[in-house]
């Protein structure tokens, strides 16, 4: 019920915590987190991330099936439970479940996944992605790692800075947009080109 709640109300108002966050508190790492509408942030930043994260965002309904059964082979032969996640699977992650990467966590995720693509729709799903996606040590959202990163605003991203955010999403504690090595400069130049290749996303179309 409180899942019900929460989600039904997160469709208007800002989420303001997430168990990760609460996670890296206790770790230590701070806590810097500023909520933006979609509309403050340059239309670069949303296509760099789903060039980088879920190239068929816009036309999956939450779940890309073929990914989850390549995962599923994967994990029986190795053990290794690899990624392969939609951006709406991220977004119920980040926000109700925990950060490991076991089979029940991903279980819990596709009915949370199917709830917020039926209440929330697409534009609010990335708009929520977007403000809470991890982007450093206690760097949260696009407008803290716009700031924490390039000391501008979510709203004046360059494409090239976007695109060395959306370089980092992977693993944003080892990995820095600011001071990007060999590897996320090639992945930001290779993820700059398919975001100018994708285009307006037509599912952020008030």
């Amino acid at each position: 019920m409180l899942v019900l709640t929460l989600g039904l109300a997160y469709r208007f108002v800002p989420v303001p915590i997430t168990p990760l966050m609460v996670i890296r508190l206790f770790q230590g790492q701070g806590f810097h987190k500023t909520w933006v509408p979609l509309s403050a942030i340059n239309p670069s930043v949303p296509r760099a991330v789903v060039a980088a994260e879920d190239g068929n965002f816009c036309t999956h309904s939450g779940i890309d099936w073929h990914a989850v059964q390549i995962a599923y082979d994967d994990w029986m032969q190795t053990g290794n439970l690899r990624g392969g996640s939609t951006i709406s699977q991220q977004t119920a992650k980040n926000v109700w479940l925990w950060p490991n990467s076991d089979p029940f966590r991903k279980a819990l995720e596709i009915p949370l996944t199917y709830g917020i693509e039926s209440a929330w729709g697409k534009r609010r799903i990335l708009e929520v992605y977007l403000n809470v996606a991890e982007w450093g040590p206690g760097v949260y959202g696009i407008q803290a790692a716009a700031q924490h990163h390039f000391h501008t605003s979510a709203r004046n991203l360059t494409a090239r800075q976007a695109a060395l955010l959306a370089a980092t999403l992977p693993s944003p504690l080892r990995w820095s947009a600011s001071h990007p090595g060999p590897y996320v400069r090639q992945r930001a130049g290779l993820i700059q080109a398919r975001a100018a290749k994708l285009g307006p996303l037509p599912c952020l179309k008030k």
